[in-house]
């Protein structure tokens, strides 16, 4: 039995450090700001990112690119290792038929190598945890084929939850309606997202102000946990750029759960650029999504 590698994309929004110390394979997803394409050598900060959102620059997105997923496949490949590759949600993005397309046409091209793609239909943190679960497995000495059929079967019970700050960026990506945006804006509502079972980023709820908006996500949370209440040993936040808030979440969540690990980090600009600064999101494990 060969030995394999967890890889995913750069919209799973993992902390660097994580990224560097379990040894995981990173496909980047592409962003335009200001005429210049990032995502692959060059890249700005989360703070410089959200401080051109904030100035007014308005950044465009594209999937993985298919060359370069193909290089990386093939490079572990030539390594003797097969690929559990965890991806972002076909429900939001090409990137997830452009990961599947690339590992078929490889192991067409090297009969031996296996390459398995789960689609988690999911973002952000969200995906981040199947990671940090296969990662978890892994170290316990499950199989490339053991990860990738517990990940399939609890699927819908990774959940994520959303708000966002401003209301332009979901309008602009055609997630509101430019009245519902102008309106909701001058009342300041807030909107609740959540990420479906197809994948999809819809709205569920508004709610006025931002304080009972981030409240609101966590009781979301509490309540969608469920049984996996006390198994539920990773809950994510991720941020854009809005530590504070950030905080406030983990407060909530420490006084309701105090043993719980929780993972904080920023939402990749190539989420950031639909979901704008000030976005949060609550990320963990459920019943349902």
């Amino acid at each position: 039995m060969r030995n394999f590698v967890i890889t995913t994309d750069s919209n799973s929004d993992l902390p660097i450090e994580y990224i560097k110390e379990k040894s995981i394979g990173i496909i980047p997803h592409y962003y335009n700001l200001g005429g210049i394409t990032y995502g692959d050598e060059v890249n700005l900060t989360p703070k410089e990112f959200y401080d051109r959102m904030r100035a007014g620059l308005m950044p465009t997105t594209m999937a993985s690119n298919p060359q370069v997923i193909r290089q990386t496949f093939q490079n572990y490949i030539n390594l003797d290792l097969d690929i559990l590759h965890i991806s972002f949600s076909s429900g939001l993005s090409g990137g997830c038929s452009n990961v599947m397309a690339g590992a078929r046409d490889i192991c067409e091209e090297n009969p031996d190598a296996k390459i398995i793609v789960i689609d988690t239909l999911n973002a952000s943190l969200g995906e981040g945890i199947f990671v940090i679960k296969a990662v978890e497995m892994k170290e316990e000495g499950k199989t490339i084929d053991e990860i990738a059929s517990w990940l399939e079967e609890h699927k819908m019970n990774f959940s994520t939850f959303f708000t966002v700050n401003d209301l332009y960026h979901l309008q602009r990506g055609g997630r509101i309606s430019k009245t519902t945006a102008l309106i909701g804006s001058i009342m300041n509502m807030k909107p609740i997202l959540y990420i479906n079972e197809e994948g999809g980023l819809v709205p569920l709820t508004t709610i006025r102000g931002r304080k009972k908006s981030l409240s609101t996500i966590f009781n979301y949370m509490i309540d969608n946990m469920g049984r996996y209440k006390d198994d539920n040993d990773i809950i994510c936040i991720a941020h854009g750029d809005a530590p504070d808030d950030a905080m406030y979440l983990k407060r909530l969540i420490k006084e309701a759960l105090p043993h719980k690990k929780i993972l904080i980090n920023t939402i990749s600009p190539s989420i950031g650029s639909h979901s704008g600064p000030g976005a949060i999101g609550l990320c963990f494990m459920g019943e349902k999504r």
